[in-house]
């Protein structure tokens, strides 16, 4: 529908109007500083930055009811700038004219709920929003369409010139950046860094693909890290890591998709969501408080951040229960099929420690939480999610391990439903599946193939090798026919078909 096909009272408020009052705010000092330039930690004291909207209390002059009206209309809409992640535009980045943002296809990923006998087999309720379904095939194209957006506004109506955007990545990151840097050239060029042999071919061929300059470094994510912050420090670059506080605002349109999605009703879900960098953890949790801030949803799901004990700095942490006692030690990651989450020093944590004391206020208790799993867990429930009919990475298989130890733990009844977050397309990893069936795991993975998971194909030749066809040489007719009749045989044998 067009704008102007809705009634004038529906008219109000559809299409979003740039404003508010944004700045960046120091988790650690509070100082605030301006956006007319890229900034990544305080130039006060050197700690992480939140986005605010200082003026956010205007949009509670719309009733939470008119609210969930208006991003409910929206969705009939076929504007491309409202396609997206900002049709929740005054809730993210206000700032943003509509001819600035750029959308590629993000958002609106299906959240599918789990078949009955995979219910069955995990005895719980929950359903996968499937995150891979987002054009670089990754959660990350939340946080660029925002990030890439404030640039092209820079480009389009501050006159920023040409900007290089750096990224340290384990793969989907990077993918992310080059595409939507990509779409936005030739005004900004890409640049990646990946620690060498740490990122699946799939996913390296993603910014190869999209142009950008793929820089392998030695060593983890973590080391990369320091690299790109180097030269973000010291260089005229625009960081695009979760470091940038523009990425998080983007990632929190995963919350109002999810309570959009169960028309705005969040009593008795509960969120679960693989923790790497921790910026989609800090944005989920964002986004669902400004929600009920607004009166557009009434309570705040269960937050369960989940890590491999391969890479589990988080988990550590909150596993001191007084949290007059905890003290954050970053780790030493070891390999994971978790490739995403494998970080061993978050640059997000000081965002996950704020907002999670934040929501629980807010929510008036206990709502979040972070479970352990193994690096056998997450491959064991990545496969059996597919067997039974869904897309689902290893970051996925890690929610759902994380759902039934939560489930044993008692953080998660049986009566509350889940949504598990498959962060990326499974056919990135499709190279740990194939490791999987064959049994071919590197033993510092720890993972060994249980045998009613595995599958691999089986070889059919019933003939000699000079009664087989082969490419540029086909059969004669008679001899083809032999061919097809033996084949078929031997298939209807080995799938115990009964001849009609």
């Amino acid at each position: 529908m067009r704008p102007e096909d809705f009634s004038p009272s529906d008219q109000e408020h559809l299409l979003p109007s740039p404003g508010g009052d944004m700045a960046y705010r120091c988790l650690d000092c509070g100082a605030e500083h301006p956006i007319s330039e890229l900034l990544y930690t305080c130039p006060e004291c050197g700690e992480v930055l939140l986005l605010v909207d200082r003026a956010f209390d205007r949009l509670k002059e719309i009733p939470g009811d008119r609210w969930r009206r208006i991003l409910d209309l929206r969705r009939m809409l076929n504007l491309p700038a409202l396609k997206g992640i900002f049709r929740y535009a005054e809730l993210m980045a206000p700032v943003i004219p509509l001819d600035s943002v750029l959308y590629l296809g993000e958002g609106h990923t299906p959240m599918v709920e789990a078949s009955a006998l995979l219910k069955d087999a995990v005895k719980a309720n929950f359903c996968f929003k499937n995150d891979g379904q987002n054009p670089s095939a990754s959660f990350k194209d939340r946080g660029m369409a925002v990030a890439l957006s404030y640039i092209n506004y820079l480009v389009k109506h501050q006159d920023a010139g040409q900007i290089l955007s750096v990224c340290a990545s384990t793969g989907d990151t990077s993918a992310a950046a080059a595409l939507y840097a990509a779409y936005l050239a030739p005004e900004v060029k890409s640049a990646v860094l990946l620690p060498r042999g740490k990122v699946t071919p799939q996913q390296l061929s993603q910014p190869l693909g999209a142009g950008a300059q793929v820089f392998e470094i030695p060593g983890v994510f973590d080391d990369c890290m320091k690299v790109v912050e180097h030269l973000a420090d010291n260089y005229q670059v625009a960081l695009l890591n979760s470091k940038n506080a523009w990425r998080i605002l983007g990632q929190e349109s995963y919350s109002y998709e999810v309570a959009q999605d169960l028309d705005w009703d969040l009593e008795g879900r509960v969120v679960l969501v693989p923790i790497g960098n921790a910026g989609n953890i800090s944005a989920i949790m964002s986004g669902f408080m400004k929600l009920m801030d607004l009166g557009i949803i009434s309570s705040l799901p269960k937050v369960v951040g989940v890590q491999s004990h391969h890479a589990d700095p988080v988990f550590r942490y909150y596993s001191e229960k007084d949290p007059g006692k905890r003290v954050w030690r970053p780790v030493t990651v070891q390999a994971s099929v978790a490739q995403a989450a494998m970080i061993g020093n978050p640059v997000s944590m000081p965002r996950v420690v704020a907002l999670a004391r934040r929501y629980e206020e807010m929510a008036g208790g206990e709502r979040v939480f972070v479970v352990q799993v193994s690096e056998q867990e997450i491959m064991d429930h990545m496969i059996l999610a597919n067997r039974h009919g869904h897309v689902v990475c290893t970051q996925g298989g890690e929610s759902l391990a994380g759902l039934l130890r939560a489930m044993d733990s008692g953080v998660v009844g049986k009566d509350e439903q889940a949504i598990c977050d498959a962060t990326a397309h499974h056919l990135k990893f499709a190279g740990f599946q194939q490791m999987y069936f064959e049994d071919a795991f590197p033993a510092d993975y720890g993972v060994k193939p249980r045998p009613e998971l595995v599958n691999l194909p089986s070889e059919v030749a019933m003939l000699a090798e000079d009664k087989l066809p082969a490419p540029g040489k086909p059969l004669e007719p008679e001899a083809f026919g032999e061919f097809v009749e033996a084949t078929a045989g031997e298939i209807a044998n080995r799938l115990g078909l009964e001849r009609r």
